[in-house]
């Protein structure tokens, strides 16, 4: 396996549907689990709205699944994978402390609700230890161009787009909607290094104690849909064309994080750019053989 090679070390793989809970238990009863980072979840905000069955049942259900089998094996360090789908169409920057307005997509709801159910188990349970991630836009990918996001079918996130249409794949980037109250129009997104944000997973699994805690992981920056493809052919000296179509349900205008509680809590900042999420993402479709 790739991640063997990039981190020097044996890795035990089990290939599972994390809502199923006899699958789920064999792992847990077999191994002495220190902690669980959960993010087994579908994650595209289009799909979801046009799937949302699939999305609520395997979101949500997979995050009960492991909750129960963390209280039956005595785990108590829970970190999770959220979103800022969340915060809903709120002010920015999103703030932890803001009050959630209603989501915009079943994906953000599937975060929101588990992010409910991880509170209240907290609260019947003080020893239990949640760390709860709100995510912005992850893109990029390993330095190595060995691993980065390599989707089926036509990409539901923007990067994977940009980088199949810079390779030939596909004929045209579509951007959704020019008409968004925004610097040029198009969507405004916080964009932030896949690697910088397994750093702050790392960062919240050895500070996390006892309660729930939330944080932003983002760079505190908005990028429009149309500034990302100007880096991105300026990084790479590549042409990407675009055509503009209409927007797509279940996106807001704006979506940028205050992430300063994770750097004073955590000691994690943002530390990777533009040019270098552009230039590992299309190192690694260079060299990606699907």
């Amino acid at each position: 396996m790739k991640i063997m090679d990039i981190a020097d070390k044996e890795v035990t793989f089990y290939e599972i549907d994390v809502t199923d809970s006899q699958a789920v238990d064999i792992i847990f009863r077999n191994y002495k689990i220190d902690g669980v980072i959960h993010f087994a979840g579908l994650k595209a905000v289009g799909e979801s709205v046009e799937k949302p069955l699939e999305y609520y049942y395997n979101n949500i259900v997979s995050t009960m699944v492991l909750i129960k089998a963390c209280k039956k094996y005595g785990v108590n360090r829970f970190v999770f994978s959220s979103s800022a789908t969340v915060y809903g169409d709120n002010k920015v920057p999103f703030v932890e402390t803001m009050d959630l307005l209603p989501t915009t997509n079943p994906y953000g709801e599937t975060k929101a609700m588990s992010e409910r159910i991880l509170t209240d188990i907290v609260n019947a349970n003080p020893a239990f230890s949640v760390s709860i991630l709100r995510y912005f836009n992850p893109v990029g990918a390993h330095k190595s161009g060995q691993i980065g996001e390599a989707p089926n079918g036509i990409p539901n996130n923007l990067m994977p787009f940009i980088t199949q249409v810079a390779k030939g794949k596909l004929e045209k980037l579509r951007v959704f909607g020019d008409d968004y109250p925004t610097v040029d129009g198009t969507g405004v997104r916080d964009y932030i290094h896949v690697v910088d944000l397994a750093e702050g997973h790392v960062a919240a699994l050895e500070n996390l104690t006892a309660g729930i805690h939330v944080y932003n992981l983002g760079t505190g920056k908005g990028t429009s849909v149309l500034e990302l493809v100007k880096a991105f052919e300026e990084a790479n000296d590549i042409e990407v064309p675009y055509d503009i179509v209409a927007r797509r349900p279940g996106d807001i205008a704006s979506c940028y994080a205050d992430a300063s509680k994770a750097e004073q809590e955590l000691g994690w900042k943002a530390k990777r750019n533009l040019v270098a999420m552009c230039r590992d993402s299309w190192r690694f479709e260079k060299n990606f053989k699907g």
